[in-house]
């Protein structure tokens, strides 16, 4: 422990966000830095816990009293050297996680939990700044080929550990950039994609095969692949959006979020959308249906196209400000969230179920949403149930954000023939192997849909069940 009074002496500090009327008028990163000095106080305020609840929870078994207790002594190298010892990309995950780890802190008893994503973030960019971070291939090559299908999170760990290990890895990707959700699922104002594009030139300059516009069960025959390489994972995340059918769900200006967000992100890249396909929120109502993080980024990237209104509806009750009796510490806590992007102007609406899609001329106009209550029975499970009154919404935009149902079957997973559990997801036979035996799954595409960091720890599993399986 670098200052054992260190919880005492320093109080919580985030370093915040640009101010709003800066940041809705651009795409770049909104989260600021702390100067060098109160970062280190910030990480100073470990206590070095008996048990570290924060190592507990998170998914990837960061070393995290280890790494603040560096920074705390001024060892930036050795705090890298154990943030990198369990986690590939801390880059990313100190940028967009939702960090469990601060929410089972002892410090977050009373509320004020270290800000362990924040210390991550910076550890990584001081690795940059300071050349730790570099190129570095495998002295010996295995002699084995593996093929990782999808490259988001849990696509990209899973081709790193498999390349650091010495197998000849090829890493392919339908879109045109490496990334997965990173790249065109999250917003640019969360996570520059220079950021991404930074670590691929690491990853390639160790060897990493990567090839992008290629999609497998369609450019490449599925029977080719298990022909041509020795392993393959599966990564090819939940990318079938949960859809509303209701009276006017066909109506235009109703769009998934993830075909709103992608469009958005590959702008931002400098990539022309042609007029007939374009979906912009400039002077329009949008209605944002889905409180999640998916639709938090929905009302963020309509306010920087400059929405006349943006509306967030949620089926689901007004989440508590503090923790329920039935949500103790050190578990996560489900309470109300407040992102970056509703500090810059947003409606939230809760216990509100969509009944019906209003348009004129074939186009949007109006949502009649209806108010709902939700009572548990004697089992004590949730049930949903409508009081009657109902209320209309203006909406020239309506975006769904309800979540993922499942990967898509058709194409590769079809022509396959591996086989799904009962919600449509992958099947694990063993050890994270398909009902091919040369075939694994890693990702949302067989836990469902789920954070970046547990995607990234079920990437790094699979990989150790490929290694263990060809050697």
């Amino acid at each position: 422990m670098g200052d054992p009074k260190g919880f005492i002496k320093f109080g919580r500090k985030e370093a915040g966000c640009r101010p709003t009327s800066e940041r809705v008028a651009d795409f770049g990163e909104v989260e600021q830095t702390l100067n060098t000095d109160d970062r280190i106080e910030q990480n100073s305020r470990c206590m070095d816990c008996g048990i570290p609840f924060c190592h507990w929870s998170c998914p990837l078994g960061n070393l995290i009293p280890e790494f603040q207790d560096a920074v705390t002594k001024g060892d930036w190298k050795g705090a890298y050297q154990a943030l990198s010892a369990t986690s590939n990309f801390s880059e990313f995950t100190g940028r967009i996680c939702p960090a469990p780890c601060e929410h089972s802190c002892v410090l977050n008893r009373y509320k004020e939990p270290l800000t362990i994503r924040e210390n991550e973030v910076a550890i990584v960019e001081r690795a940059f700044m300071e050349g730790y971070i570099k190129p570095n291939p495998p002295k010996v090559r295995l002699g084995k080929k593996v093929a990782v299908v999808g490259s988001g999170p849990a696509g990209l760990v899973c081709a790193d550990d498999l390349n650091k290990m010495g197998y000849s890895v090829t890493l392919f990707e339908k879109d045109d950039a490496v990334g997965g959700l990173l790249r065109y699922g999250i917003p640019d104002f969360k996570l520059s994609k220079f950021v991404i594009d930074r670590r691929i030139r690491i990853l390639v300059a160790e060897g990493l095969e990567i090839k992008t516009n290629v999609e497998v069960g369609k450019d490449i025959k599925a029977a080719d692949l298990l022909n041509d390489y020795d392993a393959v994972c599966l990564a090819v995340g939940a990318m079938k959006p949960r859809d509303i059918s209701v009276e006017g769900s066909d109506l235009k200006g109703i769009h998934f979020a993830m075909d709103f967000l992608k469009q958005q992100n590959k702008r931002v890249r400098g990539l022309a959308i042609p007029d007939s396909e374009s979906i912009y929120a400039k002077d329009k109502n949008v209605v944002v249906i889905g409180g999640g993080d998916t639709g938090s980024d929905c009302v963020g990237t309509s306010n920087r196209h400059g929405a006349k209104s943006v509306t967030q509806i949620e089926i689901m009750p007004k989440p508590p400000v503090d923790r329920a009796d039935n949500n103790p510490w050190p578990y996560y806590a489900y309470i109300l969230k407040t992102s970056s992007s509703h500090e810059e102007g947003c409606n939230r609406m809760w216990s509100l179920a969509t009944k019906r899609f209003i348009g004129e001329h074939g186009q949007v106009k109006k949502i009649e949403a209806t108010e709902v209550e939700w009572i548990k029975d004697a089992s004590g499970r949730m049930n949903m149930k409508e009081t009657g009154k109902s209320i209309m919404l203006e909406a020239d935009l309506v975006f769904l954000a309800l979540g993922f149902v499942s990967p898509i079957h058709e194409g590769l997973l079809k022509d396959l023939g591996v086989e799904l559990n009962e919600r449509g997801n992958i099947k694990h036979i063993s050890n994270w192997q398909t009902s091919l035996p040369k075939v694994f799954s890693a990702g949302d595409g067989n836990m469902g849909a789920s954070l970046v960091v547990k995607a990234l720890k079920d990437g790094k599993d699979a990989a150790k069940a490929i290694d263990m399986f060809l050697r």
